[in-house]
């Protein structure tokens, strides 16, 4: 159930939002283990002479970039495969923007199951819920 929010350098294109979403959540499936059918990514352009790294434009690198917010319960993953996956976040950009900047990032917040849900229920409640029934 994570909602992923993807911000890169560019114009809007639909198919490359596509691919970007279709990508992003086949890593977080494998790296993360989170349920693909109930993923979210949202895809923002910005043009690159209003993203600065290093005090230039990314006009000026000459070279994409993007950056990734992405929300899980705390908890839920091992150092190792967060690890994994912000190396497969990064390498997975470089292929779907044609390069990226160094200064690309991917930040995995780690939240309370209490302060985290969807469909008005929070995580820690449909974890409880599928406890009570198993018992």
């Amino acid at each position: 159930m994570p909602i992923i929010n993807v911000s890169v350098t560019g114009k809007p294109d639909a198919k490359r939002s596509a691919a970007i979403a279709k990508d992003i959540t086949e890593m977080t499936a494998t790296h993360l283990r989170k349920d693909p059918t109930i993923t979210a990514v949202a895809v923002t352009y910005i043009d690159p002479q209003h993203w600065f790294a290093g005090g230039r434009s990314l006009a000026e690198h000459g070279i994409n970039t993007f950056w990734l917010d992405i929300k899980v319960v705390d908890g839920t993953n091992t150092k190792l495969e967060l690890e994994a996956y912000l190396k497969a976040i990064f390498d997975a950009f470089g292929r779907l923007l044609g390069g990226v900047h160094e200064e690309s990032y991917a930040l995995v917040h780690e939240v309370p199951a209490a302060a985290y849900g969807y469909g008005g229920k929070s995580q820690e409640f449909r974890f409880i819920s599928g406890r009570l029934k198993a018992a």
